[in-house]
């Protein structure tokens, strides 16, 4: 329940991150109304439901993007103010979107380092430091990652992915965001992002993903939220329900419980 601690480990856990009744509204469109969600260190939350559901505007609010009507967040339990992305960032909130901010033309210790350029005592960029830095914090995530000195418009889907998640772990991330991580990749490519997501989760990271792919969903996440028309139909842990319940939740806006038989079956699911 919100609000509520979690036991994990055999410790009462607070939770990384906790969104109380967010509510954000559209022309009079409740594109958000009244959500509670949160989120622990080393765990997955999967945020699933239809076009429109939510789940995006939802996420937005956690990154800055969009600010609420209104609801709090909590960051390590105290209360957090988030206006914009900088100060997403301050309370050490990163963003993976399914259209990757990289610039092209620049290679993958230039994408890291973006905006946060290291320099040298004449003010020039310390091309060394940042490449030295990358090689470091990919070699963590990604050991096969070689393109250090390749533009990013040259590399895979999967690579690419590699370098936003690097950026984001450099900058010492502990809530990140991925919004549909796999989307157009191929089945190598969505594997090697699915050991990303779990090598982050190993290192006590909290994830929200965002994905279409049920099976990703329900591959990588601890728990699933499931959203329908801007609320939360329930949050379930993963190891009590299966794939099917999941979609009839997406689908129907009910807990399975909830659900009639005449109803599943109409779903030929």
């Amino acid at each position: 329940m919100m609000g509520e601690t979690h036991e994990m480990e055999g410790a009462t856990a607070i939770p990384l991150v906790e969104m109380r009744s967010i509510r954000v509204s559209y022309g009079g469109v409740h594109a958000v109304d009244g959500v509670s969600i949160d989120l622990h260190e080393g765990e997955i939350v999967g945020l699933v439901g239809g076009n429109g559901a939510g789940k995006s505007t939802l996420m937005k609010v956690l990154s800055g993007a969009q600010l609420p009507d209104s609801g709090e967040i909590y960051v390590g339990g105290k209360p957090a103010h988030i206006q914009n992305p900088r100060d997403a960032k301050a309370y050490a909130i990163e963003c993976i979107y399914q259209t990757l901010a990289l610039s092209d033309n620049l290679d993958a210790p230039a994408n890291v380092f973006l905006g946060r350029e290291l320099t040298q005592g004449a003010g020039s960029l310390d091309d060394s430091a940042m490449e030295d830095a990358t090689r470091r914090v990919m070699g963590r995530l990604n050991p096969r990652f070689r393109a250090f000195k390749t533009p990013v418009m040259s590399l895979s889907g999967g690579q690419r992915q590699s370098v936003a998640i690097a950026r984001a772990v450099h900058f010492n991330a502990r809530i990140m965001i991925m919004d549909e991580p796999t989307a157009s990749l191929g089945p190598a490519e969505t594997a090697q992002v699915r050991d990303l997501v779990r090598q982050l989760k190993e290192e006590g990271l909290g994830i929200f993903l965002i994905s279409h792919d049920i099976h990703d969903v329900y591959d990588l996440s601890d728990r699933i939220s499931v959203m329908y028309q801007g609320r939360i139909v329930d949050t379930v842990h993963k190891a009590k329900v299966d794939t099917d319940d999941v979609l009839a939740m997406i689908i129907l806006g009910k807990k399975p419980e909830e659900a009639s038989s005449e109803e599943l079956a109409e779903l030929q699911i």
